[in-house]
């Protein structure tokens, strides 16, 4: 069965591949939510947990007994003979004892079920973030890539200047030790890409080919709802909130049963004997007797379970209105550097580095004001680069907290 999956998944990616040569993020979203092992295992919870309905739907099994023997006669009324002797003992059930069996195991199924909603959840924010990580190391090879084409178109002037005597060696050499760090941060892009790129294959969770392309994503919205809706949103959605209420309701089912376990529960008895002169047979109920053990330490633990299931939940509620707030007001910041840097640092940065590149070349101005306009200009682009996926890191966070990706549509 495990091959057969592994030969579906990639005929899977084939195709997707044939179709357009590269992984859209609903395409990987779809890999992961069929094929990743996490999914399979919480699946298989789910089922664990709906064949506990099914032992505590089932009666107690009948016990049967049978013994044989002989009778000697020692007297003279006495008959000799073989006799037999039979028994036969029913459990019963009655008061809230199986109900509240039957109760727990529900509660059962409903929590793991909202265990799987959970799992499915991080699984899919997890490729989500994976996805977005390799199109910013993408993003930055890139960066790293013009400004390296920068820095070599500058070196080459400057070496047609150092050979006609407009400038001397040092500037040459300069220009060389700045085109060497660049070609060196570029390399460095390429080993992160690397990693971020296992980082993806690893969060699919299925076999995705050599040379896979992702294609890039639209920009987040630059405005969200409001944070009273998305805390409603927060906490009507998000399968951890469920969990842990689900959680209250089966510590509170597993209090009910440990009170019925308390009342005693009667057993049907019935005994026959075949004796050589006479048979016989009685019938009757036997009773446990709560003398030594009337649970009072099951039913503690189960009080104190229920207390701090619900503490549980007060604190997951908690901790996750913090860090939506957390996250809404970095989405808030991130969009406020990227208005600012796209509406004048970067012109500003880049008219700078382009007036000391024409000084330089009238002679007003010397190799180092040019470098440093160029570090100025590659900084000012790293730091828009870092708002932007600080705003998409922002917005993959709240959407996880939103549980948007248990609505994401199938298509």
């Amino acid at each position: 069965m495990p091959r057969l999956l592994l030969c579906v998944a990639l005929a899977l990616v084939a195709n997707v591949l044939h179709a357009g040569d590269k992984l859209t993020l609903d395409q990987a979203l779809n890999l992961a939510d069929r094929y990743h092992p996490q999914l399979q295992a919480s699946d298989a919870l789910v089922d664990v947990a709906k064949a506990g309905v099914t032992t505590a739907r089932a009666y107690p099994n009948p016990e049967i007994g049978f013994l044989a023997g002989r009778q000697l006669a020692r007297i003279p009324s006495a008959v000799a003979g073989s006799e037999s002797f039979y028994t036969f003992s029913q459990p019963l059930e009655l008061g809230p004892l199986r109900p509240s069996r039957l109760k727990l195991a529900e509660q059962g199924v409903e929590s793991s079920q909202f265990f799987l909603a959970e799992t499915r959840l991080a699984v899919l924010s997890a490729v989500r973030r994976a996805f977005h990580e390799v199109l910013r190391r993408k993003s930055e090879i890139t960066l790293a890539g013009e400004n390296l084409r920068l820095v070599e178109n500058l070196r080459q002037r400057v070496q047609l200047r150092v050979q006609v005597g407009e400038a001397g060696t040092i500037e040459l050499n300069r220009a060389d030790a700045e085109a060497a760090t660049a070609r060196t941060l570029s390399n460095g892009m390429q080993l992160q890409l690397v990693a971020a790129m296992a980082q993806f294959r690893a969060a699919v969770g299925a076999p995705l080919g050599p040379d896979i392309e992702l294609e890039p994503i639209p920009p987040p919205p630059a405005s969200l709802p409001s944070l009273d809706q998305l805390r409603e949103e927060v906490l009507e959605q998000h399968p951890s909130i469920a969990l842990v209420h689900s959680e209250i309701r089966r510590a509170e089912a597993r209090l009910a049963y440990e009170t019925a376990l308390r009342l005693p529960q009667p057993a049907l008895r019935t005994e026959a004997e075949t004796l050589p002169d006479t048979p016989y047979w009685h019938i009757g109920v036997t009773v446990p007797i709560p003398v030594w053990n009337r649970r009072q330490g099951p039913i503690a633990e189960a009080t104190a379970a229920v207390r701090q299931a619900n503490q549980l939940a007060q604190a997951r509620q908690i901790e996750f209105l913090a860090a939506l707030e957390g996250a809404y007001g970095r989405y808030q910041v991130a969009g406020q550097q990227i208005a600012a840097f796209e509406q004048g640092v970067l012109r500003d940065a880049e008219l700078a580095r382009q007036a000391a590149e024409i000084a330089y070349q009238l002679g007003e101005r010397g190799i180092i004001e040019v470098l440093d306009a160029q570090r100025v200009l590659r900084i000012v682009r790293q730091d828009y680069l870092n708002a932007q996926y600080e705003r998409r890191s922002a917005q993959l966070d709240i959407d996880q907290l939103r549980a948007v990706d248990l609505r994401r549509p199938i298509p």
